[in-house]
């Protein structure tokens, strides 16, 4: 029952080079380590995304803005395997500072990656990347605290997302 860990984030995951270049959504993306700077992200093998890391031992996590719904949820619901994304939605790739694989000009920020571990986990891969370059909107992140009316993404339940936004911050006093 993995619905029971929702609401989560949502991200996109580009994978391949050239005309092979993918963008998949994912939710299950986490930091596994800052130093070095490590992030996980699980991919079924049923996924074109899952081959083209193979393939490359390198992707890219972007981090889309609400405003991207609609794209987002195209990169999710096609396979790359049949169709070329890229022509269905409006994000703009752009060369990334340190891998082959693009970034998307769009997003809040981008993470790239090269891949340092694989591991089966049940019925999905997971795939530990090292963050060797990143970019960001530098609106986004002020002395490194997100800025929550960026538009941050969120995924509720299979189509429903939200926007993540401030109603109420709670900020706890340090001891």
């Amino acid at each position: 029952m993995y619905r029971l860990l929702y609401p989560m984030r949502t991200f996109l995951i580009v994978s391949g080079r050239d005309k092979e270049t993918n963008i998949m959504a994912a939710d299950w993306v986490t930091i596994l380590s800052s130093e070095p700077f490590l992030v996980g992200v699980a991919i079924s093998p049923k996924r074109h995304t899952w081959s083209l890391i193979n393939k490359y031992k390198e992707f890219v996590v972007s981090v889309p803005r609400a405003k991207h719904v609609n794209d987002v949820w195209i990169t999710g619901t096609k396979s790359g395997k049949n169709v070329d994304k890229k022509k269905l939605v409006s994000f703009t790739l752009v060369p990334s500072k340190s891998v082959k694989v693009p970034s998307i000009a769009e997003a809040i920020a981008n993470l790239e990656c090269k891949l340092v571990d694989a591991r089966d986990y049940g019925d999905h891969t997971l795939f530990v990347g090292e963050v060797v370059a990143y970019t960001y909107d530098d609106t986004a992140f002020s002395k490194n605290i997100p800025n929550l009316e960026v538009g941050f993404l969120m995924h509720n339940a299979w189509n429903e997302f939200f926007k993540l936004g401030v109603k109420k911050l709670y900020r706890l006093k340090e001891e």
